[in-house]
């Protein structure tokens, strides 16, 4: 497909309803998507933390780019593209480490930790190294969250920032750490796994784990018809002092809402799956602050732990999604918390959504598939984002023909 052909087919949407075939499986949706949506919006991209001391980094892949984070010597974190400015070497693997200095492991071209070219050996004399630093990635960093956008021109994120503060900052996550990551590859298109995630339509029935805390019959944007537990737990977290939003804008939304009654934490059994809270007020019993950005994420906290959710695309039907459990720094595994047993709920759930997600896509691959029709009641944050979606799409291809257009003149 070409640019106006997956514009012919945006059109083609009706509004409430599901997207056409060929952006769930036409492999040039995934170039598509990765400049269109991936490159061009603010990522969850980890935690602040990854990186506590100066040298420490974590390395990532938007899709195919790697991307550099990296705590400097004045306590900054900033980010880069992870290549080097001498032939593109990658330079550091993906994952967690720390460093003195940015080393190249091809030509052993060094960078300081802020990114500046120190050494390259036998250049000519006239050779400057500081045309030649690594190139910067757009990076902000709120309540302990690291984020980044590959564009030079991304979003806003005054809004985000200041609507969703007040609302992160108790969680105290400057304080955390990281007690469990797992990956999951799922053969579906990355648009099926966040649709999925966007929506509760399917877990009563789906996820009986995770129904045991997760309020999966509220209606709507968590909307309990005006139960008196809601009320309750309203007035409960005023008098805490803890904002329950919602806020957001078209690319983000938060809210803080309450679990299901008797439930103060989203485990087996509703109990805090870690002794240590990281937030104080409230007594441990704080609902779950929901958050979630478009195109790719969503994280949920409680009174003691943090639970991250995201899907990469790594090719037309396939998606790398990444799950993490944040604990306070304090707890100690096997004495505060189980390592293992923190996973779940979400451990299983995402077992049980990767099956849906890819059982969606072979239906989806279908001759018969037709888009069908989002539930207004159930569905409301499927329908935003895959309005979003559009509108991003329409977006970029607008640009990208009036960019031609000056091309060819």
């Amino acid at each position: 497909m070409d640019l106006a052909q997956i514009s012919a087919a945006l059109d083609s949407r009706r509004p409430g309803y599901s997207l056409p075939q060929a952006l769930y499986n036409d492999p040039a949706m995934f170039d598509f998507d990765l400049r269109a949506m991936f490159a061009r919006s603010w990522l969850m991209a980890g935690f602040t933390c990854e990186v506590p001391d100066a040298g420490n980094y974590t390395a990532i892949k938007i899709g195919p780019w790697p991307v550099l984070i990296v705590r400097g010597r004045d306590g900054v974190i900033r980010a880069f593209h992870n290549s080097c400015r001498h032939r593109g070497a990658v330079l550091c693997k993906e994952g967690l480490g720390k460093t003195p200095l940015i080393v190249c492991p091809y030509h052993k071209w060094t960078y300081s930790l802020d990114g500046a070219l120190r050494n390259a050996s036998r250049m000519p004399d006239d050779f400057d190294t500081s045309d030649h630093g690594l190139i910067p990635v757009r990076i902000e960093v709120m309540a302990g969250v690291i984020y980044i956008c590959l564009s030079d021109n991304p979003p806003p994120f005054d809004t985000f920032r200041a609507e969703f503060e007040p609302l992160i900052a108790p969680h105290d996550l400057e304080n955390a750490k990281v007690a469990r990551v797992e990956t999951l590859v799922e053969r579906a298109n990355w648009k099926l796994v966040l649709e999925n995630g966007r929506e509760c339509y399917h877990c009563q029935a789906s996820h009986p784990e995770l129904a045991r805390s997760f309020p999966v019959g509220s209606t709507a944007y968590f909307d309990y018809g005006g139960a008196e537990f809601a009320a309750q737990f309203d007035a409960r977290m005023a008098a805490a002092g803890l904002p329950c939003g919602p806020v957001g804008e078209d690319w983000w939304q938060a809210i803080r809402f309450p679990l299901n009654p008797g439930m103060k934490s989203m485990t087996m059994d509703g109990t805090p799956a870690c002794k240590k809270r990281m937030v104080e007020p409230g007594d441990g019993d704080i609902g779950s602050l929901r958050w979630a950005l478009e195109p790719n994420s969503f994280a949920h906290a409680t009174g003691e732990q943090l639970f991250f959710f995201s899907a990469m695309p790594t090719g037309p039907r396939e998606t790398l999604v990444t799950a993490k459990w944040l604990v306070h720094k304090d707890a100690v595994d096997g004495v505060d918390y189980d390592g293992e047993a923190i996973a779940e709920p979400w451990h299983t759930t995402n077992l049980q959504d990767r099956d849906l997600a890819e059982n969606n896509q072979d239906g989806v691959d279908s001759p018969g598939y037709t888009p069908g029709p989002y539930s207004p009641e159930a569905e409301v944050l499927v329908l935003r984002f895959v309005d979003w979606y559009c509108a991003r799409a329409a977006d970029y291809i607008a640009e990208q023909q009036a960019k031609a257009l000056v091309d060819a003149a």
